[in-house]
């Protein structure tokens, strides 16, 4: 079967020319609005969409494309989609990639150019469904594409389990790093709700004079650069679930407005005076004191006792016993994968190492620095340099022993490191026989080199 291309244009000659460019290739799919993208969108899942972003009824303003965009995002968050935007209009498009677009391209569109971008994006897509496969079957441990086997994460999945199927409240507490947006995806797709939209926003990632018109929508010219109505993340998440991240950062005001829908089940836009009722389900998730914010002010007490009906912990990586070596080897797998390296593995210097060190940034730090020791890595075994653990091997000692095993390694190190890498040399500056030296570097897992 051809993989699945939706492209989104409300110019005729456009779709024509872009459909005959790549119809040999692949199964295309066309729409000419916001309503018929959706409706492709939905029934016929394409793997890729190309989006313009001048669509009726104001073809001339961007702003129907974008909210098409966030639309599509909203029934399928990891969608591929190129937004097509013409000539000098780079803030448009980069604005476009802010809101989760994958790429964009400029019109008069290079076919060649075309075939390139859908080609590489297809690739990628292609590479999540697979990571996501593997997700599903990594050593029998996950949990609606949560990664863990340790008593702590279990009871966190038990919980999930449990408050998934009702519609009450959630609130995800837990370090920056711990999951707590896949886990509110996880309650989501646990859900009646998981047929409808999983909309996710990161409360402090968007300036306070924004915020607002985010959440809620607004209508045409309540504020300056309102050209056009347009639905907040509430409207979108209609007959699903919304997930806001820190929480916390809310201002007043807009509690006061989340704390109506709560009670209410109803929002109005910015410069609307329309009740407007939404069936949405409200995740939310902090790594905040919510309640020395109450004591401070800075956090309605009544909106947290609505919030936070069901509070569930994420445990902090440190405290899942077994589960750093776990996902470090499904994270090495996957990075693998994508780098197109073969063979590599961990030496024992560095497992020692990961299970050592504090991980202030959780799962996602793990993530981030394997990531890079598999791009960085010169041989077949990841070293704790290539990890960037150098630090923790030689400061996270706990007793006597620790102390010592890290100083001796440390030293051995220094001494290869000297030499580079000659034995004889390195075990006349160490004060030991090369039989000795040999026996003291397998048994800190350095390389024969």
């Amino acid at each position: 079967m051809k993989p699945k291309i939706l492209i989104v244009d409300d110019d005729e000659e456009i779709r024509t020319q872009m459909r005959w460019g790549l119809a040999k290739t692949y199964e295309i799919f066309l729409a000419e609005d916001r309503p018929s993208a959706i409706e492709k969108f939905q029934t016929e899942h394409p793997l890729l969409v190309l989006l313009d972003l001048g669509l009726p009824p104001h073809p001339g303003d961007p702003e129907e494309g974008l909210a098409t965009l966030s639309d599509l995002l909203a029934l399928e968050r990891l969608a591929r989609i190129v937004v097509v935007t013409g000539q000098g209009e780079k803030a448009v498009a980069l604005r476009a990639i802010g809101g989760g677009a994958w790429d964009f391209l400029c019109k008069p569109v290079d076919m060649d150019e075309l075939k390139l971008v859908v080609k590489r994006g297809l690739y990628v897509a292609g590479l999540d469904a697979e990571l996501r496969q593997m997700q599903q079957v990594v050593s029998g441990h996950t949990f609606e594409g949560m990664l863990g086997n340790s008593p702590a994460i279990r009871a966190a999945f038990e919980s999930i389990r449990k408050v998934a199927t009702t519609d009450a409240p959630v609130l995800l507490l837990g370090e920056s790093g711990t999951g707590k947006e896949m886990a509110a995806r996880a309650i989501h797709m646990g859900s009646g709700r998981k047929d409808g939209p999983f909309v996710a926003i990161n409360c402090s990632a968007i300036p306070e004079t924004l915020l607002e018109s985010e959440l809620f929508g607004h209508e045409k010219g309540s504020f300056t650069g309102a050209h056009a109505q347009r639905k907040g993340r509430f409207e979108s998440a209609d007959k699903g679930t919304l997930f806001l991240d820190e929480i916390g950062e809310i201002p007043l005001p807009l509690q006061v407005k989340l704390l109506r829908f709560l009670q209410e089940q109803c929002i109005e836009r910015v410069g609307g005076r329309q009740s407007i009722p939404i069936d949405a389900r409200v995740v939310t998730a902090t790594n905040a004191d919510l309640r020395k914010g109450m004591l401070g002010g800075t956090f309605r007490e009544d909106l947290f006792y609505r919030l936070a009906v069901v509070q569930i912990v994420l445990p902090p990586l440190r405290d899942r016993e077994g589960d750093i070596r776990l996902l470090s080897q499904f994270f090495l797998q996957r990075f693998c994968q994508q780098q197109g390296k073969t063979g590599l593995t961990f030496d024992q210097e560095s497992l020692r190492g990961l299970d050592r060190y504090h991980w202030p940034g959780n799962v996602r730090q793990l993530e981030n620095n394997i990531r890079r020791a598999v791009i960085m890595a010169e041989g077949k075994r990841l070293t704790v340099r290539d990890l960037e653990l150098t630090a923790a091997a030689g400061g996270a000692a706990t007793s006597l022993k620790d102390a010592r095993e890290n100083l001796e390694r440390e030293m051995i190190q220094n001494a290869l490191r000297k030499y580079s890498g000659k034995i004889a040399p390195a075990a006349t500056e160490l004060g030991v026989s090369r039989p000795t030296l040999y026996d003291l570097m397998e048994k800190h897992g350095i390389p024969k080199e």
